[in-house]
């Protein structure tokens, strides 16, 4: 596999990293229709863990089938596949070395009561990740939660596992918690903030949330105001997230949210593209489409990443 200028010129912003995690973020940019284009298009099925069954799948039923997935990242030509251990395993050999692969090594529930702290069990390892011949690893954090310290210690820990083993990490930064309320989980100051601290734990991809305009903390109010950062936009929101991990100096996608309409996915990855950032990692608004409309979405998609849309 030969990588591009681009590609290259990504990996050297990773000075600190051993040869093999370099050879998993080059495995997965330069796979699929966005190869070596510095862009990217990750699908993440852990929506059954973290909503159930029903919630995930019913709007397109063969989507319950694991194999569903990883054909559909392979057939739409995506960079990766992230989803947890049992969805891994389920497909692991007879897709094995189509699409590179992303464990997710933590995962919550929508049974715990609502007053427990927000955080997620590790429910995986980095020697499983090896072991189906995984990419990365991919581990959420939720800053706001109380339990926030603890989840920083354990990825901070896998990470370094990780990166000695030869396998990327993916941070999934996701404000949440007590200390916030639902307008400041994605407010702006909170995004940039949630991507700085998955650069500074040690992300290879940073992945977070779309913002809005909204300024939650008085403190930060007070910097923005004062050195008129430009948050009028989302393209100008994804720019100021982008350079709040490390200037661009690491990669960033964004999540592809709740299900809502092509026209709004669209738009979504316009100002992503305009603002700087690396990609989409889009779930629910593929896999709950039937295979024909989540294939004409996805290479839609594939367009606007390359300016062609």
């Amino acid at each position: 596999m030969k990588t591009t200028r681009i590609v290259q010129k990504i990996l050297s912003n990773y000075e600190g990293e051993t040869p093999g995690v370099k050879a998993n973020l080059a495995r997965i940019m330069m796979t699929g229709k966005l190869g070596g284009t510095g862009k990217m298009i990750i699908l993440p099925v852990d929506q059954g863990f973290e909503h159930g069954p029903a919630r995930s799948f019913a709007p397109n039923p063969p989507a319950y089938d694991p194999h569903y997935h990883y054909q559909l990242a392979i057939d739409a030509g995506l960079n990766a596949y992230a989803a947890p251990l049992g969805m891994l395993e389920a497909g692991a050999d007879t897709f094995a070395g189509q699409i590179p692969t992303i464990l997710k090594v933590n995962s919550a529930n929508s049974l715990i009561p609502s007053a427990a702290p927000k955080t997620q069990a590790i429910t995986a390892s980095v020697d499983d990740a090896l072991r189906l011949g995984c990419s990365a690893i991919g581990f959420t954090v939720y800053p706001g939660s109380s339990a926030a310290l603890n989840m920083f210690s354990d990825i901070a820990e896998m990470r370094r596992e990780a990166a000695a083993k030869g396998i990327a990490t993916v941070i999934w930064s996701y404000p949440r918690g007590e200390a916030l309320d639902k307008d400041g989980e994605t407010a702006i100051d909170i995004a940039a903030y949630a991507a700085q601290i998955a650069a500074l734990l040690g992300a290879h991809i940073i992945k977070i949330k779309l913002s809005t305009d909204h300024l939650s903390l008085g403190e930060a109010r007070k910097v923005y105001e004062n050195e008129k950062i430009d948050i009028a936009t989302q393209a100008e929101r994804v720019r100021h997230c982008v350079q709040s991990a490390f200037d661009g100096r690491r990669l960033m996608v964004f999540s592809g949210g709740a299900a809502k309409g092509a026209d709004a996915v669209y738009d979504d990855a316009r100002a992503i593209r305009d603002g700087g950032g690396n990609g989409s990692i889009i779930g629910r608004n593929s896999f709950q489409r039937d295979r024909a409309d989540a294939l004409a979405m996805l290479g839609k998609l594939v367009d606007i990443y390359r300016g062609k849309a």
